[in-house]
């Protein structure tokens, strides 16, 4: 296994796991930027609004991809470093089943609570129409959505940390050439929108096929070996909801977040979907840089290595609070600049800057929980990742919501934000 990852230079290995998962998920961002770029240049407020209130929906879609990518790598890092060969293919392969199977019902679900789902995201009667057309594509293409998810983590296991960045890659540069097309040449606003980006998933999902059929030793898509002891499936689920839960709060967030600007006008929505999104590249920096030492993580546990673990753990702190420190600096001094980048619109690029600068504020913070998080999650410790993926974004935050919302008003929703993180 040592062909794997080469533990006598941890931090190097851990770059080169690390960097490639960055700018994977930073071409992720893109890929969501890409949206809201080309939508704010139509200048149509409600149509930036009705797209941006739809943003949990995507991130929920990923929450379920990565109940399964990874929950699977988690277990799949551990069984690398056991030599369990036989083992990576049965959890490789069942993952890739469930994950098609689970964006079918979900797909269903949808589709059927349309209506009410969308009131709930925060629509209003300007809205509901751009962002029942965005939501309906994402809705029946779900399979496909969570299906990107699935492999874009597994192949990392092994060390393909490169080509699975490439393939975030290319749906999102196929998407960036859609867009355009789609929402302002073919003028088909929201929905352009919403079917470039399903189609930028296909192509990486169908390069993802390809990839392990020509160059993995370990993972697989028969379905054959599509059978899991219920203790694997337990491992799984365990570390993958655990991880889910990290999206599904940050969509409750967006949601109740919504519900409480709604009052305040749609442009207020409409700035906070962009600043999230710019946020986004902050929280999927520190993200990537976490989720990079997964693999090294379960590696190194499942073989017992537990020196070179606490070595590697060690350097990856002290990285992770330098970086966010710096990227913090530029978010604060350079919001303006950022705002400006997606919306002319002087009043929102004001309010778009003040929401910016209390976003990013608590990157440091996020940096370790996020660390801990995924340290739990590579080693299966369900429980303190589960209470980490439930407080962050979650209970501590609605219950502060509530309490400055009620204190400071407005200026109480902008600063809710940043308590659960510290």
């Amino acid at each position: 296994m040592d062909t794997i990852f080469d533990t006598k230079h941890l931090y190097r290995t851990y770059f080169k796991m690390a960097l490639p998962v960055v700018l994977g998920l930073v071409v992720t961002l893109i890929y969501n930027l890409a949206d809201t770029f080309f939508i704010a240049q139509t200048k149509d407020t409600a149509l930036i609004a009705g797209v941006s209130v739809c943003s949990p929906v995507f991130t929920t879609l990923m929450a379920f991809g990565n109940i399964y990518g990874q929950g699977g790598s988690s277990l799949i890092s551990r069984l690398l470093g056991q030599n369990d060969l036989e083992g990576t293919k049965r959890v490789s392969s069942f993952c890739f089943y469930i994950a098609i199977a689970t964006g079918v019902v979900l797909a269903i679900l949808m589709m059927a609570f349309c209506s009410p789902l969308l009131t709930l995201l925060g629509t209003d009667s300007d809205t509901f129409s751009h962002a029942r057309n965005y939501y309906s594509v994402l809705a029946i293409c779900a399979p496909i959505i969570v299906l990107s998810f699935i492999h874009s983590n597994l192949v990392r296991c092994e060390g393909l940390a490169s080509q699975s960045m490439i393939g975030s890659a290319l749906g999102t540069v196929i998407n960036i050439i859609l867009d355009p097309i789609l929402i302002s040449v073919f003028h088909m606003g929201s929905l352009g929108a919403a079917i470039a980006t399903v189609i930028g998933y296909l192509c990486s999902d169908l390069y993802f096929i390809g990839l392990l059929h020509k160059k993995s030793h370990c993972l697989s898509i028969s379905f054959g070996y599509c059978k899991v002891s219920l203790e694997e499936v337990k491992q799984i689920l365990g570390v993958g909801i655990t991880a889910a839960l990290t999206n599904l709060m940050q969509s409750l967030t967006v949601i109740v977040l919504n519900q409480f600007l709604l009052s305040y006008g749609s442009d207020r929505i409409a700035a906070m979907g962009i600043v999230l999104k710019i946020n986004m590249i902050v929280q999927l920096v520190m993200t990537g840089f976490a989720f990079g030492a997964v693999p090294l993580f379960g590696y190194l546990y499942g073989a017992k290595l537990h020196g070179e673990l606490k070595k590697l753990i060690r350097f990856c702190i002290s990285f992770l609070i330098v970086i966010a420190l710096v990227l913090t600096i530029v978010l604060c001094v350079k919001s303006a600049f950022f705002m400006k980048i997606f919306v002319q619109d002087s009043e929102m690029i004001t309010l778009g800057s003040q929401m910016l600068r209390w976003q990013a504020i608590s990157s440091v913070f996020v940096g370790i929980v996020l660390l801990c998080t995924v340290l739990f999650q590579a080693t299966g410790k369900i429980i303190p990742s589960f209470l980490l993926s439930i407080s962050r974004q979650g209970v501590v935050f609605l219950v502060v919501l509530l309490i400055f919302s009620a204190l400071f008003g407005y200026n109480g929703i902008l600063m809710t934000q940043q308590l659960p993180m510290c």
